[in-house]
């Protein structure tokens, strides 16, 4: 669903770009998430809370894919196709991959790593059979790969604050960067669009920056950065069907292709499975748990939350040993050989 919301908006982007400033249409898109999930009322919620530590991670979230990737994204759609453009951002996932495999202790196996070299094959194919006809600007091209590595940067940092309320950590985000975006556009002499313009990016914003980035973060909680990237990279798939009907783009034989290869990759990736003994090191933490999945049986104080359901506070994790099958979440990055 998060990919779908925000694939799906890379043509519609295109579309808007024309017409605003990238920076300053980059500042609505988040104006309209911030202002989507202010309107959102929630009850009180087993959520953990953000804390003064996880404040420089969320300076390097809300700088990396809230400030710099979303003008890079539309700085580079302003001089490729809608297809090609979409298709590209597959290399997200790849670049999420990479860091979370060697910087961030993530671990995925040959299936996975051949998913990735496919999704690279397929952009590879989708480039260099576009820039003889001239469809793709190789400018472009650098401005969207940059925008994906921002954005692999930021999902890796995302991850390791997942555990706190995707909520509160989206509204600090996109409140952030809608401020800084517009106060920057204005200050470049970007002239103020149209209302109905600014009415339409905002309400484009609520959907594809806010619906997905919270969906998004409860996926990165849940499987980790890298098989949350693999799930992703469907979203392009979305904004390149959407392309055609909206900007009346064609989808070619190399599009086919490299959406075929994507597709193939992006299988491989999802389709692992990944289960061995392994041991769980003692540490002191606060997220949202429950006592029913194998690895929070402690005991609760009379000033802590019932035990029964959903419920965050600080617990500790003695020494465990045991084998399930599992993925690279926030509870396991063990070592593998």
């Amino acid at each position: 669903m998060a990919a779908a919301a925000f694939g799906a908006s890379a043509p519609i982007a295109k579309h808007l770009v024309g017409d605003v400033r990238p920076q300053l249409l980059a500042g609505l898109l988040y104006a309209g998430a911030f202002l989507a999930l202010m309107l959102v009322r929630r009850r009180p919620t087993a959520e953990a809370r953000l804390r003064r530590s996880d404040w420089p991670t969320l300076a390097g979230v809300t700088a990396t894919g809230g400030v710099v990737a979303p003008v890079l994204m539309l700085l580079g759609l302003q001089r490729v196709t809608g297809v090609a453009g979409s298709l590209l951002l597959n290399l997200e996932a790849v670049l999420t991959v990479t860091l979370a495999v060697t910087v961030f202790g993530e671990h995925l196996g040959r299936r996975s790593w051949a998913g990735a070299a496919t999704i690279v094959a397929g952009g590879g194919v989708l480039t260099i059979a576009n820039s003889g006809g001239g469809r793709v600007d190789p400018v472009g091209v650098l401005l969207l790969v940059s925008a994906c590595i921002c954005w692999a940067v930021d999902n890796n940092l995302t991850q390791r604050i997942s555990d706190r309320d995707p909520f509160a950590i989206v509204r600090v985000k996109a409140a952030v960067s809608a401020a800084v975006n517009v106060v920057l556009a204005f200050a470049l002499g970007a002239p103020l669009p149209s209302l109905g313009l600014i009415v339409g990016a905002m309400a484009l914003g609520s959907v594809a920056y806010g619906l997905s980035i919270v969906l998004d973060a409860y996926a990165l909680r849940a499987v980790g950065a890298a098989r949350e990237s693999a799930l992703f990279a469907t979203g392009p798939f979305f904004g390149a069907v959407l392309a055609v009907p909206l900007l009346s783009e064609r989808l070619g034989w190399h599009e086919g292709v490299a959406a075929v290869l994507m597709a193939g990759g992006v299988a491989l990736m999802v389709l692992e499975h990944h289960s061995h003994s392994h041991t769980h090191q003692p540490v002191e933490h606060d997220h949202r748990h429950r006592h029913d999945d194998g690895h929070h049986d402690h005991s609760h104080s009379n000033s802590e939350p019932a035990s029964g359901g959903w419920h965050s506070h600080v617990h500790a994790h003695e020494l465990l040993t045991h084998a399930h099958e599992h993925v690279s979440d926030s509870e396991h990055r063990h070592p593998h050989e």
